[in-house]
């Protein structure tokens, strides 16, 4: 896997611009901040977006995959104040599901999500070794 930068742009923060990958293609539908009895965890934002990372990578490695096989991450939310207000505790949340691996990422403020009380969704794309 290769992280893709153009010449003269800044490195981002937290994500990559871009990836390159070669191998098995694994499309991990939105995940929210549930546990396996599909309750959510909190009506925390915080502790929704752990839990929805957290079940993303928990699928990833059903699939055989670890995290640095994550190529993008789309992350719905419902309030991007929030978001805002509480990033540096995420990027905490974040390193010790994800680790030091920043696939190519979205972010997207929506009305609401499906489930009622879910602040939170993400959706991923991995692409596994062969």
């Amino acid at each position: 896997m290769t992280q893709i930068h153009p010449e003269g742009w800044p490195r981002p923060s937290g994500y990559s611009n871009g990836i390159v990958a070669k191998g098995r293609f694994l499309a991990i539908s939105g995940q929210i901040g549930w546990d396996e009895k599909l309750q959510l965890v909190s009506d925390d934002f915080l502790d929704q977006a752990c839990q929805a990372l957290s079940n993303v990578v928990d699928i990833l490695v059903a699939a055989g995959g670890k995290p640095e096989h994550l190529v993008r991450l789309t992350w719905y939310i419902t309030d991007k104040q929030e978001y805002r207000a509480r990033l540096r505790e995420l990027g905490a949340c974040y390193k010790k599901i994800v680790g030091e691996h920043y696939p190519a990422m979205a972010l997207v403020q929506v009305a609401a999500l499906l489930e009622e009380g879910a602040k939170v969704e993400i959706e991923a794309t991995a692409v596994l070794p062969e």
